[in-house]
């Protein structure tokens, strides 16, 4: 089809040549008064469908508009708003230039004014084409007495017998339930009926249902018993956010399982406006092709190396960014033809096909090849590195644990204070904790009830306790790591604990790296499945589910909080199909393996919606207190930790914004009480959403402006900041793999043994062969390259995919107050990152934190890999 870009003329010819006309027209009375207007619609780009289309306008059966009155009731249907006469669009205005791109056009349409009618505020779409497009906009021109009149509608509409309702669009004012007007009543509440659906029946990618289901298709138990999974949510033993309905067939072998799509299936149900745009499907699908490793046979992974599955040296390693890995043989690279479709391995070799898997440089080793190994780097990277929202004070010695000792016996960390006072420049341990000097990455508490059977598959691995000390250049200082195993005579006889101060030399100085790596690996999976998948993915979704259902798209809570929804259901669709599942790319490269998804919900008990806002999160962990003083009513302890430093600054603008544009619309506390939609929203938030968590105290009661404003900050922030902070520093900190290993393949070495005398005789191997292996290296630095990349059309923290998105000016102008407080925000960023007195803030890899930018430059959208810019939404 070299010559694409001509066919649609060509067909509108050939009709032309056999019924002499080219397209339906609606055919207008010239004498009465007329209402033009511009309707701005997305194609599809199949060219069958397109074809068919232009058959089903030729016989007058396009697309029609259908204006609905906000003023006047029609005393005949209801006393619903008057319906004016259905008009068809026009002549595209704007050319078509590739029937194979998702490009944009531009309809006129003209009505007729009926005085009777008066202002429309909605209306009613029908699609009488063979195929769905995306509705963008539709502007009405100088409508008597008002003016302009802009719809934002921003939605793919289907052939009309797709729906059992019509299709409605409001314009962009904004109303709450009780302020609606009355011919708009009955059309805002059937929109929200329709988007609840009825509770049953498998859905469709037409259908526009929002509804709740459990983590029931993780498994795949027809595949044999390794590949079933326990159902997650909807009981005390695993609790879980909900997941957006899907309701396919149940598993053969379960009936409480539902069943999954192919493998490398994307067509994964979420309502149809949920899914990437054309452009960030094409980035990430072109970004994915890099991710195919597990599609590829053992014999092809085998023969990566002369070393089978291992890297042998950290120059092998480093190989994958200056060299790529080299295939042995051109046969080699025919066989794996076999697999991957010619286009996909395009995207994988270079031009001369002699190479695979050759990616970007890291950041964490542009500057330095070894800076990663030094402690404070180790220790720095818990205050600016990828999983920055883990480390706490510490006000006990030594640590405790709070698993139940009736299960799981003694596990009070058995670190001495002679072991770490040796370390701390003169302080004793009772003086450092009364001087806020010492704090621990704690991972013992979550990793200890999953241990005995995470060590049963190909995972060796402990549960880790790492002490620092603050110092008085405000950097972190490692003093030792716990290494901790369950009891081998049973989890009731408590832990087995071996203890590693810091060295530099000889074997003790291989044995302290190892140390640090089996730290890295907890903190490493902690990070992917709680502090980045659970706490923001999975605890997000329910409030997108209940936004759609519950609040009208006239509400201002839904035009505040839409934005910061965008992309999260379908991204976590993906991610329930190809990463998280049983066999999935998670559990192939983090160390919990078929456990990973089970142990989130184990930590996903102790889960509060309040302490997800930052200040009560930096309180709880004991790394601020409070202050009255201070800018934001606390100080931190550790006054160089830039996550801290600059996510409240985001915090508090966020606060601001959202404070100042719902005191907008609700002027008392009352006016949130006798919001119907806002209560029944978190009602269904609270006994749906979150179901497995309705009966906690700590719920807010939505009973005030400051409940509402707390809940929405909190969201915002979640959604937006924490997982631009958790997620897009994945590929420059853990791209290079030895700094942040995923896996432990052994133990640590016991003296005397073989794996000892090969520590000793030679570190790196020894090293190399303890972490994560090199296919799954291969495939661990594929993902996070995807994960941490960021769309060509990304929209970001103080923007709006249209500068229209409410008529109210006050919104608007708070709106423009808070975009211009970001950038101020992050011309302070840049400041504290070029003063030489924050250690931390570059360290010894000379790495920024760049990750609570909230810029939105020409230097953030040129590469995906910035590791900079909040961007609205969970949206990757």
């Amino acid at each position: 089809m070299g010559n694409c870009s001509s066919t649609p003329e060509l067909f509108e010819k050939v009709l032309e040549m056999f019924c002499g006309r080219t397209q339906h027209k609606s055919i207008h009375n010239n004498t009465k008064k007329k209402i033009k207007g511009t309707v701005v619609l997305r194609k599809t780009n199949d060219f069958g469908a397109l074809i068919l289309d232009r058959v089903h306008e030729f016989f007058g059966r396009g697309v029609s508009l259908q204006l609905i009155s906000a003023v006047h009731g029609d005393p005949d249907n209801g006393n619903r708003g008057k319906l004016g006469k259905a008009v068809h669009l026009e002549r595209s205005i704007t050319t078509i230039t590739s029937v194979l791109s998702a490009v944009e056009a531009a309809f006129n349409i003209t009505f007729d004014w009926d005085e009777a009618m008066g202002f429309p505020g909605a209306f009613i779409i029908r699609n009488h084409r063979h195929s769905q497009f995306y509705l963008k906009t539709v502007t009405l021109e100088d409508i008597p007495g008002h003016g302009q009149l802009l719809f934002i509608c921003n939605s793919w509409v289907y052939p009309a017998h797709r729906y059992n309702y019509d299709r409605i669009f409001f314009s962009n004012k904004t109303f709450l339930p009780c302020n609606t007007p009355e011919p708009l009543r009955y059309y805002r509440e059937q929109e929200l009926i329709g988007l609840r659906g009825n509770g049953s029946g498998m859905l469709k990618e037409w259908d526009r249902v929002y509804d709740y289901a459990y983590y029931n298709d993780l498994g795949m138990p027809d595949k044999g018993p390794e590949y079933a999974r326990p159902v997650l949510g909807g009981s005390k033993t695993y609790p879980y956010p909900r997941r957006g309905r899907t309701d396919r067939p149940p598993t053969e072998a379960d009936p409480n399982i539902e069943s999954r799509l192919p493998l490398l299936g994307l067509n994964i149900y979420v309502p149809r406006d949920e899914r990437f745009s054309p452009v960030k499907m094409s980035d990430f699908l072109a970004c994915a092709l890099k991710s195919v490793g597990q599609v590829l046979p053992a014999e092809i992974v085998a023969l990566f190396d002369k070393t089978p599955n291992e890297f042998d040296t950290f120059q092998d390693v480093l190989n994958l960014y200056e060299r790529g890995v080299k295939l042995p043989n051109r046969a080699l690279l025919n066989k794996i033809r076999e697999y991957i479709p010619c286009e996909i391995l395009k995207e994988l070799v270079r031009s001369d096909g002699e190479r695979l898997f050759k990616f970007p440089m890291p950041d964490v080793i542009k500057e330095d090849k070894s800076a990663w190994r030094k402690d404070e780097e180790f220790a720095r990277e818990m205050l600016a590195g990828v999983n920055p929202v883990v480390i706490r004070g510490l006000q006990e010695f030594p640590p405790a644990s709070k698993l139940d000792p009736i299960i799981y016996g003694n596990q009070t960390s058995t670190v001495t204070r002679e072991q770490i006072e040796k370390n701390m420049n003169g302080l004793t341990v009772d003086k450092a904790i009364k001087n806020n000097k010492l704090f621990i990455l704690d991972h013992h508490d979550a990793l200890m009830p999953y241990l005995r059977r995470i060590n049963t598959t190909s995972t060796k691995t402990y549960a880790s306790r790492t002490l620092l000390l603050l110092q008085d250049d405000g950097t972190l200082k490692p003093l030792a790591i716990e290494l901790s195993l369950p009891h081998p005579q049973g989890d009731q006889h408590g832990a087995t604990s071996q203890v590693f101060t810091p060295a530099e030399h000889g074997i003790e100085g291989s044995v302290w790296q190892l140390a640090k790596a089996y730290a890295a690996v907890n903190d490493s999976g902690y990070h992917q499945l709680i502090s980045h998948w659970l706490n923001t993915h999975a605890v997000i979704e329910p409030f997108v589910i209940a936004t759609n259902r519950q609040l009208s798209v006239l509400h201002p809570i839904y035009k505040l909080l839409h934005p910061h929804f965008r992309d999260t259901m379908y991204i976590n669709a993906l991610a329930r199909q190809i990463l998280i599942n049983a066999g999935g790319v998670l559990e192939k490269t983090v160390f919990p393996a078929k456990y990973a998804m089970e142990m989130s919900s184990f930590v996903y008990k102790n889960w509060n919606f309040t302490e997800q806002g930052l200040p009560s999160e930096l309180l709880k962990r004991g790394v601020a207190v409070r202050d009255s003083r201070q800018p934001y009513g606390l100080r931190l302890l550790i006054e160089d930790y830039p996550y801290a430093v600059d996510g409240l600054e985001i915090w508090s603008a966020i606060e601001t914004w959202v404070r100042e544009y719902c005191s907008f619309y609700y002027s008392t506390d009352e006016s949130v009480q006798g919001d119907s939609e806002l209560q029944l929203w978190w009602i269904e938030l609270r006994n749906e959403g979150h179901g497995d968590k309705k009966d906690e105290a700590w719920w807010p009661e939505m009973q005030g402006r400051a409940q509402l404003i707390q809940t929405c900050t909190i969201i915002i922030w979640v959604a937006s900041a924490l997982h631009a902070a958790v997620n897009f520093g994945q590929y420059p900190y853990a791209g290079y793999l030895p700094n942040r290993p995923t896996i432990s393949r052994r133990f640590m070495p016991e003296p005397g043994t073989r794996e000892y005398a090969e520590l000793e005789s030679n570190p790196e191997s020894a090293f190399l062969k303890t972490i994560t292996a090199q296919f799954q290296t291969l495939l661990g630095v594929s993902l996070i390259e995807i994960l941490s990349r960021h769309a060509t059309d990304e929209i970001y923290l103080g923007q709006r995919e249209s500068p229209d998105w409410t008529s109210d000016a006050q919104p608007l102008e708070a709106f423009e107050r808070f975009r211009m407080q970001l950038v101020q925000i992050e011309h302070r960023i840049v400041q504290r990152n070029n003063d030489k007195r924050w250690k931390n803030r570059f360290g010894p890899v000379k790495v920024p934190y760049t990750l609570l930018y909230p810029s939105t430059s020409d230097s953030i959208r040129a590469s995906g890999l910035s590791g900079m810019g909040i961007p609205n939404s969970v949206s990757i």
